[in-house]
């Protein structure tokens, strides 16, 4: 899920991962890149699964992170 700068939600991916695995975030976050998202997110906010950070330094290092846990 992703939000234009005007706070319009949108769907932007939906894919198989084998447990949330860096493998699998990176290929995710690639594809986002190879469908033209290449201006890099401002923010991504997620839980505390460590294959999503370390895809999203990976792809898009500009990206800041905020980790929400426990929620």
């Amino acid at each position: 899920m992703g939000a234009t700068d005007k706070g319009k939600k949108e769907f932007i991916a939906i894919e198989d991962g084998y447990r949330e695995s860096e493998q699998s975030w990176t290929e995710v976050l690639q594809g986002l890149r190879n469908r033209n998202l290449d201006t890099a997110p401002k923010l991504a906010i997620g839980d505390g699964a460590l294959g999503f950070w370390k895809a999203l330094s990976k792809v898009y290092p500009e990206t800041k992170g905020v980790a929400v846990l426990g929620a």
